[in-house]
């Protein structure tokens, strides 16, 4: 049996949940491997609705679920989590959850300096969800991290809060603001250290020991490869690396450990916040499928934008990331639509690409190539074979995956776990 790396392979927002948590019923561990709270999962089982940003989707079914070292974690934001999927039920303990003891941690001052910078940059803003995920990760890279096994050595921490203090002092002085409290710092820390360290441990032998048992893994990714921080849209993207690969270096796994890449990809597109979006609709059009789509951030709330599917940059997410198959989701939402389309290229100032440029004026600047396809007036949703999809949206699932180049493995038709059409499963190797 294969294991199984799921990722989105647009800019987030694919409906990766509903996906995951349909695979990590048959997983015996499920691995988050990178960003931090300031992505969500929804998901429906049976009359529950849950709402998770950091604990891994195997944690409401009992599945071992694992917080990797490639996560940077707000301790405050897993213990309010924690205790609000505790009051709907969810029996969560070190026998079935576990955080890498080398993961960093988000701090208050992560936050406030996200903020803080945020609000400085006018018509440079990122759209960031102000959660303090790309000031941790600097942090981490910049060797001054505070991390989950330092909260069991808080006696000693001196040094590094000194290297800390040191550079967001320098940052907050810059805004204004006061140095940092390091001994209201010390005292949160103290507080909330022994609710970690139960679950902490050197994850990456627990997995080892896992993998060997020839149990089923099921890497767990945030967010999209468009927002990629080498290979997204640079400077709108978020802090970590979304590819496929980042499932080896953010568990402590090696890179044969991975499986079936499995790309999770929207019937449509959209995206959150800020940043260039070619199919855009900023009509009738887009509002329909907006709404239709229930299109609103898990964990912000924020109002998604939309667009008719863009075939070039789920190419080009999917040879970025290795992806061996897609999950279509959402496909019930083009129901009713006379016609639909799909950007087979770009424009760019007279020339026909074939793929997303790097730079961010040219980003911009394409104009999406359509090629239109017949609508369908019947219903999809619920549909969990092909004999209940209409003719046409079955044409339009086979021209979506020749042009990405890659295999149709699940097509999601409704929230529901059930409401799935099989057509490979990534667990069989």
């Amino acid at each position: 049996m294969a294991n199984v790396t799921v990722i989105g392979a647009q800019w987030g927002d694919e409906g990766k949940g509903k996906i995951v948590d349909w695979l990590a019923s048959r997983a015996d561990a499920v691995v988050r491997f990178q960003g931090g709270h300031n992505a969500g999962h929804t998901l429906v089982v049976g009359n529950t609705t849950y709402k998770l940003s950091l604990l891994p989707s195997g944690i409401v079914t009992g599945t071992l679920s694992i917080i990797g070292n490639g996560v940077v974690l707000d301790p405050w934001a897993l213990k309010a989590e924690i205790e609000k999927l505790e009051g709907q039920g969810v029996t969560i303990n070190p026998d079935n959850f576990a955080i890498a003891d080398n993961c960093p941690l988000i701090l208050p001052i992560h936050r406030d300096l996200d903020g803080l910078r945020e609000t400085a940059a006018g018509s440079g803003k990122i759209g960031t969800t102000g959660r303090g995920i790309g000031p941790a990760y600097e942090d981490k890279v910049g060797r001054r991290a505070i991390r989950v096994c330092d909260l069991a050595h808080l006696d000693q921490l001196e040094p590094q809060l000194d290297r800390l203090c040191a550079h967001h002092d320098a940052l907050r002085a810059g805004f204004g603001e006061p140095p940092v409290d390091r001994d209201r710092l010390l005292a949160d820390l103290s507080e909330i250290a022994p609710f970690v360290l139960q679950y902490a441990q050197p994850v990456w032998k627990r997995l080892k020991k896992v993998r060997k048992a020839g149990a089923r893994i099921l890497f767990e990714g945030a967010q999209g490869v468009l927002l990629d921080v080498d290979h997204g849209t640079y400077p709108f993207v978020t802090s970590s690396n979304t590819v496929s690969g980042t499932a080896a270096s953010g568990s402590g796994l090696g890179p044969n450990s991975t499986g079936f890449v499995l790309g999770i990809v929207k019937a449509y597109t959209t995206r959150v916040g800020s940043g260039p979006f070619p199919t855009e609709l900023e009509d009738e059009t887009g509002q329909r499928l907006g709404e239709r789509g229930h299109e609103f951030g898990t964990v912000t709330g924020r109002k998604r934008r939309c667009g008719w599917f863009d075939a070039v940059l789920v190419r080009q997410s999917c040879a970025i990331s290795g992806v061996t198959g897609i999950a279509l989701t959402k496909l019930d939402v083009l129901d009713g639509f006379d016609t639909v389309k799909i950007c087979t290229g770009y424009r760019l100032r007279g020339k026909i690409l074939d793929y997303f440029p790097s730079h961010s004026a040219d980003q911009a600047a394409v104009e999406p190539i359509y090629e239109e396809m017949d609508g369908w007036h019947e219903t999809t949703a619920g549909a969990r074979s092909w004999a209940d999809l209409p003719a046409q949206a079955i044409k339009y699932i086979q021209r979506v995956q020749e042009l990405i180049e890659t295999p149709v493995a699940l097509v999601s038709t409704s929230p529901e776990r059930e409401d799935t059409i099989l057509v490979r499963d990534p667990f069989v190797d």
